[in-house]
């Protein structure tokens, strides 16, 4: 019978997410790894094709956690506002992480951007009525969005700023009002403030 292999892929795949999680992206070298497992480097090359491999895998990790359940927290009860603050408290607490992902762009930014402008699109949907708007619309909102809550989350973690919750919130509510009502990434559309009464209801709506 043959012996079970005592460092095994999910072992080292464990050991690099709480390091990648803890220390930042940068923490993923073979060595780092190898020391939080116990082992010497041997066993990451023989689970995994090259490091790229092992980042790759861990990263997708990270996402599905963000996705599932990081950024699935209830704050407000309004889903769009709830999961800007879910992104700026995880900022707070994971300040390395966050960079190498949202800020620098160092991991999987196409993973990452793909997650976040799903997520927002899904919660924009559970918060307004997505029929108001077409799918082009929509996804210039939550570009938006993602701008304001990037922004303050960068303030945040450079202490230049200490908002309490309520004032995260009015700034968040204000650019998604503002959003709604004026497509700031398409400099040829009439802002429905200006536009005809049927266009005005959503002013009113938002009002």
């Amino acid at each position: 019978m043959a012996r079970k292999k005592e460092i095994d892929k999910q072992k080292i795949l464990d050991a690099a997410y709480k390091l990648a999680v803890r220390d930042g992206i940068e923490s993923l070298t073979a060595r780092n790894i190898a020391k939080a497992v116990h082992c010497s480097t041997q066993p990451i090359y023989l689970e995994f094709a090259n490091m790229t491999d092992l980042r790759t895998q861990v990263l997708k990790r990270i996402t599905d956690e963000l996705r599932n359940n990081t950024l699935q927290q209830n704050f407000t009860g309004d889903p769009l506002i709830d999961l800007d603050l879910s992104y700026i408290y995880f900022a707070k607490e994971h300040v390395g992480l966050f960079r190498a992902m949202f800020v620098d762009g160092k991991f999987g930014s196409q993973m990452i951007s793909d997650t976040l402008m799903d997520l927002g699109i899904d919660k924009f949907k559970q918060q307004f009525d997505a029929s108001e708007f077409s799918n082009e619309r929509i996804r210039h909102i939550v570009i938006t969005n993602w701008v304001s809550a990037t922004g303050i989350a960068a303030l945040q973690i450079n202490q230049m700023v200490d908002f309490s919750q309520d004032q995260m919130v009015n700034v968040l509510e204000a650019q998604i009002h503002d959003a709604m009502l004026n497509d700031r990434l398409t400099n040829t559309e009439e802002s429905p403030l200006f536009a005809a009464d049927e266009d005005a209801s959503l002013a009113e709506k938002l009002g």
